[in-house]
């Protein structure tokens, strides 16, 4: 486990998938991420790469090949990163390519993701790095889990997202029975900005936004105000989710999205893939701020 603290807040970030583990109120000891209870969820805050959720039989083609790679890609729960960089404010981790990956990503890459904590905030960069002398293709994304409720005398419903602009927005349902894109939508907002949090607000599984005006969302108590706000400007689709059991809910920023079932499983013609050149660097970030109420 490694830590970064300032006068404010301390975050513990695992080394297996550099996965953001703790944000803890320095003055007066809240948490703020879900404990990844493995009975509900085992998990904290996965970083997607290089896909977002399921493909299509778990498996995509290029180039006349297919290859299988798990749900969210190959940096979640890999324990092959190492600590590329450590200051004071700032922490650093590395995936580098190697025989393993390229059976199943058959590309020449660096993935790197900077923890920098400043004031009450931590933000997220990613570098991706094309070493390979071919065009790369991928997706990329954040999946962060926030409890909820954060004061033991509050309930889950006692919560709301409130989003940056009033939205019309859909949510593009998921095939729960293989995690695919589906062709329909169901109505989220209607002319608002605030999502209620209740447990089966995810009876159909996560809310999926391809087209979303804000770029910020607040989680709020309507008892204790804005707890913390999750900007992604970097990022054009949002997740929205929870287990229907679980006392938390993930914010999670996209570069990409799961399989639709309609797909060819090509890669290169895949839904918000994104392409880097031979030698080139990728860059983009999100952070988390903790409002100072609750610090």
């Amino acid at each position: 486990m490694f830590a970064l603290e300032n006068e404010k807040l301390k975050i513990a970030v695992k080394k297996t998938g550099a996965e953001l583990c703790k944000i803890t109120s320095i003055k007066n000891d809240i948490d703020f991420m879900w404990n990844a209870n493995p009975k509900v969820w085992g998990s904290y805050a996965p970083n997607l790469f290089p896909i977002i959720g399921a493909l299509k039989d778990g498996s995509y083609h290029i180039e006349n090949k297919t290859y299988k790679l798990p749900k969210h890609g190959l940096v979640r729960n890999n324990d092959k990163l190492i600590v590329h960089k450590q200051g004071e404010n700032s922490l650093t981790f590395k995936l580098s390519y190697d025989e393993d990956s390229l059976k199943i990503y058959p590309f020449k890459f660096e993935f790197l993701i900077t923890y920098k904590l400043i004031d009450n905030i931590i933000t997220m960069t990613h570098t991706i790095n094309n070493l390979d002398d071919t065009i790369m293709y991928f997706s990329l994304g954040g999946h962060p889990a926030f409890k909820c409720p954060v004061y033991n005398d509050e309930a889950y419903d006692d919560y709301f997202l409130e989003f940056e602009h009033t939205e019309n927005s859909e949510t593009h349902l998921i095939n729960m029975r293989n995690g695919l894109i589906s062709n329909k939508t169901k109505p989220i907002f209607n002319n608002s900005n605030i999502l209620e949090l209740r447990h089966d607000l995810f009876n159909e599984d996560a809310l999926i936004f391809k087209d979303l005006k804000s770029k910020k969302v607040t989680l709020k108590s309507k008892s204790q105000g804005a707890i913390l706000t999750v900007s992604y400007k970097d990022f054009p689709y949002l997740g929205i989710w929870a287990k229907l059991d679980g006392d938390y809910v993930c914010i999670e920023p996209w570069l990409g999205i799961a399989d639709s079932e309609n797909t060819n499983q090509n890669l290169k013609e895949k839904e918000g893939i994104l392409t880097l050149m031979s030698q080139q660097t990728f860059k983009a970030s999100y952070s988390i701020e903790i409002h100072n109420s609750h610090l």
